[in-house]
């Protein structure tokens, strides 16, 4: 179980104080905001919970739960479905154990001691192997619990399908092993008694809405058997997090967010990189790169003895935050650079025990992490974060920064930007982070293309009857006449059935959107090293492209598409790639649109046609841009969704912008509009693209386009839509408030142009955008 035993508190003020001892420190502060200390607030345990649980949680160290654990735990034990929304280390795998084991406990004295059964999902196979070393050392008598993923050796899956009471399993493996088997774990699904969706406000995007409808075929195989669980999911803290959990798993979720665990005061400080010598496209200044003010900061944290995780966003990040520090410390004092390491996704499982273990010691000092540390891993005891750049989200942001002051001490956590329009933007502007609400989980179940092999995944289980279609969202009447037409399902009178050899539940990768993988296969050794979807494959495996693949570098040596093949051999470059793409866009459908004057904003499908036309050498630590190198790749098009606004020429020419000037206005709002979107859609900028130009053939107007980057759109646009004013405020603010003269990767240059950030007018963008939002409704 958790860590639960008392840590010396520290002043938040003390160790901020320690970081600002080297010179030029303070200059990069750009805000302090102090979160204050929170008493805690306990409960009796439930009357329902056996003696031998309360004897067992009690002698781990959890002596009363805190009042929003046994809140949730009533709902879920009452049979309703519940969403426990709490910040980080506030025990929300506490509220959910209770009923759970509860029930496991109650029906072991039946036949074959399974009496109920539960069904715990988590977003990583790390998070479930965690929770199953929890629920085993509390050594419970006939409680048998265990891990079904793709590691679980075959003797072992027949085991647990005919005997365990809990099984611990990721989507994934619902969608392509259980559920397609449905038959063979029909004794445990009749049992089912509680599915437990843990992290859930990570299944958002076109992850989520897959998840989604896995979840709706698991609640239809559980009907066919008789059952009909109750549905736990844990959160970080998101908006609304009722109506987002009731969208994810099809039935009405009673909400518990009012967190009563104990919180220590937090130094949150917001940090911006200074500026460097070095220029980047277009003669732009550049400012020192994220890894390296991030490894500086947690050298010297680590050289004062507080205890420090650095949350990166990639794996190759953490690896390279991890040697700069470890060089540092070495330098001040030999030796002591071996107490930081990494820690990633891609480590074997006993290293990450490995590590864990040693930073609850105190042999480790400190870790440079990739998010697996910010999901489900327990580490109490630590006195600092370091985030490498805005995670994302808010909820993600308060996640990661919660692992410091675990145990309810003091902490202080530092938010270093990089160098791209929505992170100088966050740091800037503090209110646009503190004291908001949480960002929605947004997710679009309704998509045809995530929609449709999941119901030939569902005819495969079971034929399909027009009694099922509500199950699947309004949507699902409008597919099925396609997936007849392809020959992928058969209307008979009784419903529709699957018709192919293949497995239907192979149609689709979940963490996808289905099509063709490209294989990325070793050269020399034919090892095949993991595999890329179709849509990504022109920007990440082209030729010359730099791949990661867990925490080891390779170039690709040739992209076979015909084959579906990238080759790739092992390197070490000093360079990171960036693929650069031309775009053209049209209109199909208009859905929604709101007169601003006389512009408009839009909202529908559209056609995108992109093609890669080359990538960028950038090097690693600074920044700098080494060369640009072209490429001939096809063209491809993309059906989807997007958010669209016009204005006309008189407003342009009032708001004194020249006609020459207009193609780079409008350019330099498109940039920085995709790049304060995640603030608003729960999306990352590589989730999104975008299109300006000063007359398009579809409006006849200038026109600036953002749009879902995948088929059938994912959500974003239409948030993008209903919170126009706001993001667009924001983009004009984000620009204007940018120090440089004529832009930079802090506002207007984007790592995507495929025109090499040409041209780009940033007073026109802010002129234009300023036009347009003086005609904004105000509602």
């Amino acid at each position: 179980m958790r860590d639960w035993g008392s840590v010396k508190p520290r002043d938040p003020e003390e160790l901020l104080a320690r970081l600002l001892t080297a010179p030029g420190r303070r200059d990069r502060i750009t805000h302090v905001e102090r979160v204050p200390a929170r008493a805690g607030r306990q409960a009796a345990w439930p009357d329902w919970v056996p003696d031998v649980l309360v004897e067992r949680l009690r002698a781990a160290g959890v002596e009363r739960p805190w009042a929003h654990q046994v809140a949730a735990a009533e709902h879920a034990r009452a049979g309703r479905s519940v969403v426990i929304s709490t910040g980080t280390a506030s025990g929300k795998s506490l509220a959910y154990l209770l009923p759970c084991l509860t029930a496991v406990l109650e029906g072991a004295a039946a036949a074959q001691g399974r009496g109920a059964t539960v069904l715990y999902l988590a977003p990583t196979k790390a998070l479930a192997a965690d929770q199953l070393r929890a629920i085993r050392s509390l050594e419970l008598p006939g409680v048998r619990a265990a891990t079904f993923d793709g590691d679980t050796p075959t003797e072992e899956r027949d085991w647990i399908r005919a005997h365990a009471q809990y099984v611990l399993t990721n989507p994934d493996m619902l969608h392509r092993t259980l559920l397609p088997g449905h038959g063979r774990w029909a004794p445990f699904l009749r049992a089912l008694k509680y599915v437990v969706v843990d992290e859930c406000h990570t299944y958002r995007g076109v992850f989520g809405s897959h998840v989604a409808h896995v979840l709706r075929r698991l609640r239809r195989g559980c009907a066919r058997y008789g059952g009909s669980p109750v549905f736990v999911l844990a959160s970080a803290t998101v908006s609304d997090p009722g109506a987002s959990a009731a969208r994810l798993v099809g039935v009405p979720v009673v909400e518990v967010t009012e967190d009563a665990s104990p919180r220590g005061e937090t130094a949150f400080v917001l940090w911006e990189p200074p500026l460097t010598d070095l220029l980047g496209e277009q003669g732009a200044p550049v400012r020192r790169t994220v890894t390296a003010e991030s490894a500086d900061l947690l050298a010297d944290l680590l050289a004062e003895g507080i205890r420090t995780v650095v949350f990166v966003r990639s794996r190759r990040g953490a690896e390279v935050i991890a040697l700069l520090a470890r060089q540092a410390l070495d330098e001040a004092e030999p030796g002591l650079g071996a107490r930081v390491a990494a820690y990633r996704a891609g480590y074997l499982p006993e290293e990450r025990r490995e590590l864990e273990r040693a930073l609850h010691s105190g042999e480790l000092l400190g870790l440079a992490s990739t998010s697996a540390l910010e999901l489900g891993v327990d580490v109490s005891g630590l006195d600092a974060v370091v985030l490498a750049g805005y995670p994302g989200t808010r909820a993600s942001m308060w996640q990661q920064a919660g692992r410091a002051g675990r145990a309810g001490q003091g902490a202080l956590a530092v938010l270093v930007a990089r160098d791209d329009p929505l992170d100088t933007y966050l740091v800037r502007h503090p209110e646009a982070l503190f004291g908001q609400p949480v960002e929605a989980t947004v997710l679009d179940p309704d998509n045809p293309y995530v929609l449709a092999p999941h119901l030939c995944a569902a005819a495969a289980e079971l034929p399909l009857t027009p009694a099922d279609l509500p199950l699947f969202g309004s949507a699902a009447e409008q597919v099925l006449p396609a997936l007849e037409q392809r020959g992928l399902l058969r209307r008979r009178p009784t419903g529709w059935y699957w018709t192919r050899q293949d497995r239907a539940s192979d149609l689709t990768d979940i963490r996808g959107v289905g099509g063709a993988v490209i294989r990325v296969v070793e050269l020399g050794t034919g090892r095949l090293l993991g595999t890329v979807a179709p849509a990504a494959a022109h920007s990440t495996v082209h030729e010359g492209a730099v791949y990661l693949h867990q925490g080891e570098s390779y170039l690709v040596r040739a992209l076979d598409l015909d084959e579906a093949v990238a080759l790739v051999e092992p390197a070490q470059p000093d360079y990171s790639t960036t693929a650069r793409e031309i775009t053209d866009i049209r209109i199909l459908q208009t859905e929604r649109s709101t007169r601003w004057g006389e512009a408009a904003l839009c909202f529908g499908t559209v056609e995108v046609t992109s093609q890669v036309v080359s990538f960028l050498r950038k090097r690693l630590l600074t920044g700098e841009v080494l060369g640009e190198e072209p490429l001939d790749l096809p063209p491809r098009h993309l059906r989807t969704r997007a958010v669209w606004w016009t204005i006309s020429f008189d407003q342009v020419a009032a708001a004194g912008v020249a006609r020459a000037d207009l193609p780079g206005a409008a350019h330099a709002a498109e940039h920085a509009s995709i790049g304060l979107l995640p603030l608003f859609a729960t999306c990352d900028r590589w989730d999104i693209g975008g299109v300006s130009t000063a007359l398009h053939q579809d409006t006849g107007l200038p026109t600036v386009f953002v749009y879902d980057g995948h088929p059938g759109g994912a959500g974003f646009a239409e948030r993008a839509y209903s919170s126009a004013r706001p993001w667009l405020t924001a983009t004009r603010e984000a620009i204007e408030s940018c120090a440089c003269l004529d832009g930079c990767p802090s506002c207007i240059q984007s790592p995507k142009c495929g025109n090499g950030n040409n041209p780009l007018d940033k007073t026109g963008a802010v002129r234009l955008l300023t036009a347009l939002l003086a005609v904004a409704p105000s509602g």
